[in-house]
């Protein structure tokens, strides 16, 4: 592996990570990004605050000038779905609308009483979501009329960077999958849904490979970041496909559960398989020939922020803050004596498929504490996180063992609880910069050091696999239990 850049534009940050030909970090840098919530349910970013932020990052993990460090080839990686909305000229006209943004309630109606089950099955794989591009752009279109007349390209979030870069417009299929506009089996873009909701497709870029170089660093964009002029970039891939990549699920029997802003839950497979209930997405991987099964919630890091935000103010200047928080809530029995969160603050993906969807804590009393709710929140997130195992499981795909990776494989109590939880051993993944490692093994195979993926991961090092407690885990089967009746009843009663 040559010196290869991985950069990731995430929700709460850009990183930027270099690694060496043995996949070891050489350097890295992450710089902060914050999210508007004009109302609640709305989510936004300005896709130039991206663009300042990366060069920040490439900068700090670079260097310049003579003491700059050698970049061979860079890997993109970017969350999924968030609309950046361009005129003619490039410039971006409005705020990204973001991938937890629950807007366009409205628009999936309208998608869903133009196309039927069947055809969105076939067509693009995924059902209409309030967090999928088309629904934003339709938004675009329905309520701000003077902007979307402006509209003449739609990126997402990694290929704005892209542009930014290198000038070129380009995408590829992990990203792309995640717009409602592609035809995930084929891996072009579906002409038939472009069709069915009256866009044209010139609206959309071009798409290559993963490992294939998309263009070379500008002498403009050179200039802004310290990187060499004429430095190739690949492809790279969706935030998800990276990260998968990043801890080496590359081919099906793989399953790996990540802890970002949101969960997720992925599993490579050797073709497309479609939930036909469609609680779970099926997108391209990116890996050639590959595609993934995977279940999202939109807030498992976030609610864990949240809580140590709002409740655990005193701790804020502490780095090690959520520690204290896991040592409180690890002397908290299971089940956390009858307490349930609900981690939907910002609605929910997989199973439920509902924007509208609210946290809560159920079962509170006198006799609970913070480390009560604590505990609740992090089984929570384990519970919505079983769910999407139970779906892949239900689709008939084998899970031996669950990769952890994010803020989920960071404690050793956190890890033995998601062990506990699911039933199944887990394996934490020795690299904390996920998806920007996969971005990067990504540009590594690109520059000709490996000849495929599937070469490339076998750099990367897995800890000790940590397995579930019989006992433990037969005592969640209650917890978990009434974790699933809370939903429809709270739905029930909105």
């Amino acid at each position: 592996m040559s010196n290869c850049l991985g950069l990731d534009i995430g929700t709460s940050s850009v990183k930027a990570a270099l690694f060496d030909g043995r996949g070891r970090t050489v350097a890295r840098a992450s710089e902060p990004l914050a999210m508007r919530v004009p109302q609640p349910g709305w989510a936004e970013q300005n896709p130039v605050d991206w663009w300042k932020a990366a060069t920040r990052a490439i900068r700090r993990a670079v260097g310049s000038g003579r003491s700059a460090r050698r970049v061979d080839a860079i890997g993109l990686s970017g969350q999924m779905h968030s609309s950046v909305f361009l005129d003619a000229a490039g410039k971006v006209i409005r705020p990204a609308l973001l991938w937890c943004d629950g807007r366009t309630t409205a628009q999936c109606h309208e998608i869903a009483s133009r196309v039927d089950q069947a055809s969105l099955r076939s067509w693009v794989s995924n059902p209409p979501l309030e967090g999928f591009t088309l629904p934003k752009i339709l938004w675009l279109r329905d309520n701000e009329p003077a902007a979307f007349a402006r509209l003449a390209k739609v990126l997402l979030p990694k290929d704005y960077v892209r542009l930014q870069l290198s000038g070129v417009l380009a995408t590829e299929p992990s990203d792309a999958s995640g717009t409602l506009l592609f035809d995930v089996a084929n891996r072009r873009w579906s002409r038939e849904m472009l069709a069915a909701m009256d866009l044209s497709p010139d609206l959309l870029p071009d798409v290559g490979g993963s490992t294939e170089i998309l263009g070379t660093v500008s002498a403009r964009a050179a200039t802004a970041t310290g990187l060499a002029a004429g430095t190739p970039i690949v492809g790279g891939g969706a935030d998800n496909a990276c990260g998968a990549v990043g801890v080496g699920a590359v081919a099906p029997g793989a399953v790996v559960a990540s802890w970002g802003t949101s969960g997720t839950v992925v599993c490579p497979t050797a073709a497309p398989k479609v939930d036909p209930q469609m609680r779970a997405h099926t997108f391209c991987h990116a890996v050639p020939d590959t595609w993934y099964v995977m279940g999202v919630m939109l807030t498992a890091g976030a609610a864990f922020a949240w809580l140590e935000r709002e409740l655990a103010q005193e701790l804020a200047k502490k780095k090690d803050a959520a520690d204290l928080l896991n040592r409180e809530a690890a002397r908290v029995p299971i089940g956390a004596l009858g307490l349930t969160f609900l981690p939907y603050l910002q609605g929910e993906r997989t199973p439920h498929r509902d924007a509208e969807a609210r946290g809560a804590f159920v079962g509170l009393s006198l006799a609970h504490t913070r480390a009560h709710l604590t505990r609740a929140v992090l089984e929570g997130i384990c519970f919505g996180l079983r769910d999407s195992l139970a779906i892949i499981e239900e689709l008939g795909l084998a899970v031996p063992e669950v990769m952890i990776t994010g803020g989920g494989a960071n404690a050793s109590f956190v890890r033995q609880l998601q062990a506990d939880v699911y039933g199944k051993p887990v394996v934490p993944v020795d690299q904390g910069e996920g998806p920007a490692l996969g971005a990067a093994l990504l540009a590594a195979v690109g520059a000709g050091a490996f000849p495929d993926v599937a070469a490339a991961v076998q750099t990367i090092r897995r800890r000790p696999a940590v397995g579930p407690r019989a006992d433990a885990h037969r005592a969640y089967d209650e917890p978990y239990r009434r974790f699933t009746r809370l939903y429809p009843a709270l739905r029930a009663a909105r």
